[in-house]
């Protein structure tokens, strides 16, 4: 399990730091928080207390712990995240002064460590400031540059915190070993619709969540990503090349257009089998009578993808209600698949629209081996862990 120090000092923008705080837990990441006495002003201890299931540091001695306490908690530390980062406090990190816990710690830390300033957009652009933020650079410290926006104070310019997310993925790309490097991967993810007519189509509930985690996954770990994606909500992670589509035929193009220069190819989507023999070109109104809708055969990506494999490696998705293992080994073989991941629609918190997953992956060998429920995120990470050794 890594462990993550977060340093909160006194700023508006510590309220946002509690929500970073939840993604790292989530992500299963021990979170460990040390405040300033400004920063407690601004947010309950309690709060952090209560999310990381840790207490919340602020002293360097409290006549209980035996240890010396910034030592104790720069030990076995992943990665420092000082967010928000006051001018105060970036001062005395570039000058070295160590008044506070939080200080103090930052001299004793060798892990990395990222910075995320906020302030007024006045203070942010001081040459003092910026100076500061430059010698942190020179001596190895990440640093964020704060968003643009509407601040506490009322004026408009850069002085927003980084969003958590961005907090995050930063971190995780940061950290993540780079097994993937010089791999060239496509994802497809997402589902797709085939139209009716202008307003209406056929589709099914996927909504990305796998396809893009895998996708993050990749990218975090080194490797060149196509994302091929049906329509959704989500934002493309960072680092990858999303190509937009909305019908099978699209995805299908898509895909081969691109799978040459691929040597991974990991099919998440959630690709309709048929679509509509027709598509109306203007509404079909609702009249008395039943509506007959023909339907003909999409291609089949995977199949194609299988007859075409060469070296690359062909990673396929089963989503089933019944004879899961079964029919997933047949799809296996009949499409050529080195590796198959089976979602079992009847499992709770598994399936569409959810933030987790319980999965079982077969490889070529046949033998099955099922994962325990776990955020997609880990599940993208725990499929890459079984496809690297593959490659």
């Amino acid at each position: 399990m890594q462990k993550i120090v977060l340093g909160v000092t006194g700023g508006i923008a510590a309220y946002k730091t509690a929500e970073l705080a939840r993604i790292f837990i989530r992500s299963g990441v021990e979170v460990q928080v040390v405040m300033t006495e400004a920063a407690s002003r601004f947010v309950n201890p309690l709060t952090f207390t209560t999310l990381t299931g840790n207490p919340v540091h602020f002293q360097m001695y409290d006549g209980q712990s035996t240890g010396i306490r910034h030592i104790d908690l720069s030990e076995g530390a992943d990665a420092m995240i000082i967010a928000p980062a006051t001018a105060n406090t970036i001062a005395k990190m570039a000058t070295g002064l160590a008044d506070n816990l939080l200080t103090t710690l930052f001299l004793a830390t060798l892990c990395p460590v990222i910075i995320a300033p906020s302030m007024n957009v006045k203070m942010f652009e001081h040459k003092t400031v910026q100076n500061n933020l430059q010698v942190l650079r020179s001596r190895g410290c990440h640093i964020l540059e704060p968003n643009a926006g509407e601040l506490a104070c009322g004026e408009y310019g850069r002085g927003r915190m980084p969003e958590p997310q961005e907090i995050f993925d930063f971190t995780r790309l940061l950290l993540t070993p780079k097994d993937f490097a010089g791999i060239k991967a496509l994802v497809t993810a997402g589902p797709t619709r085939e139209h009716l007519d202008p307003v209406r189509y056929i589709s099914n509930p996927s909504t990305g969540l796998m396809g893009y985690a895998l996708a993050r996954a990749l990218s975090e770990r080194g490797a060149e990503v196509v994302l091929i994606s049906g329509p959704t909500h989500l934002t493309s992670p960072p680092g990858v090349k999303k190509v937009a589509i909305t019908s099978a035929d699209e995805m299908y193009e898509e895909v081969f257009k691109y799978y040459n220069d691929c040597r991974l190819i990991i099919k998440a989507a959630a690709v309709s089998d048929f679509r509509p023999l027709s598509e109306a070109e203007q509404k079909v109104k609702k009249h008395d009578a039943s509506l007959s809708l023909e339907l003909a055969a999409n291609r089949d990506i995977l199949k194609d993808l299988g007859q075409n494999k060469d070296n690359r490696i062909l990673i396929g998705f089963a989503a089933e209600t019944e004879n899961a293992t079964e029919n997933a080994r047949d799809k296996l073989i009949k499409k050529n698949l080195d590796l198959i991941v089976i979602n079992d629609l009847t499992e709770p918190g598994a399936g569409f629209a959810v933030t987790t997953n319980r999965v079982s992956i077969i490889g070529r060998e046949g033998a099955v081996e099922r994962l325990p429920l776990m955020e997609k995120e880990t599940v993208a990470h725990e499929i890459l862990n079984r496809v690297v050794l593959l490659l």
